[in-house]
């Protein structure tokens, strides 16, 4: 299980809850103040687009928003296969990566931004995260800035 508060609160989030089972059925709920909502009716579903198609990472959710004035809120989940040790989430063009939580299979991470005077601007050149994943050697095996799912080319 994760559980994770994030670092500013949007006015629908402030943390979210990640659960899986032992026979792989996972958990995903976003959370205000005391309160959860789950995006998926019932939560928990069993995810094997991720287990059948070969894929080494698959996401949950990836939203962001406004959090008051000047902050932008940016958070994600997902799982992964076993054959990864290391989860990273890089932001817009900066290479810089932060670390991802992960436990039992899945992955949760957050950010907060000041956005300056201009959110528009702010959300099209930096807050679009990107996840990396590696092996245990420390080997990239993963990078969504080169994933045909999101790039739009063919492999």
């Amino acid at each position: 299980m994760i559980a994770v508060r994030t670092p500013a609160a949007s006015k629908d989030w402030d943390g979210a809850v990640i659960a899986v089972d032992s026979a792989g059925q996972y958990v995903q709920c976003q959370t205000k103040g005391e309160r959860g909502s789950s995006p998926d009716v019932p939560p928990t579903f069993i995810n094997d687009r991720l287990w059948g198609t070969g894929h080494i990472v698959e996401y949950f959710d990836a939203v962001g928003g406004p959090a008051g004035k000047g902050r932008y809120l940016s958070l994600g989940a997902g799982h992964y296969t076993t054959a990864v040790a290391k989860i990273t989430v890089s932001y817009g063009e900066d290479p810089k990566q932060y670390q991802a939580v992960m436990a039992g299979g899945a992955f949760f991470y957050t950010a907060s931004f000041s956005t300056g005077s201009s959110t528009a601007k702010f959300i099209d050149a930096m807050s679009t995260p990107y996840v990396h994943a590696y092996n245990a050697a420390g080997k990239e095996i993963y990078n969504q800035k080169k994933d045909p799912q999101f790039t739009g080319t063919s492999e």
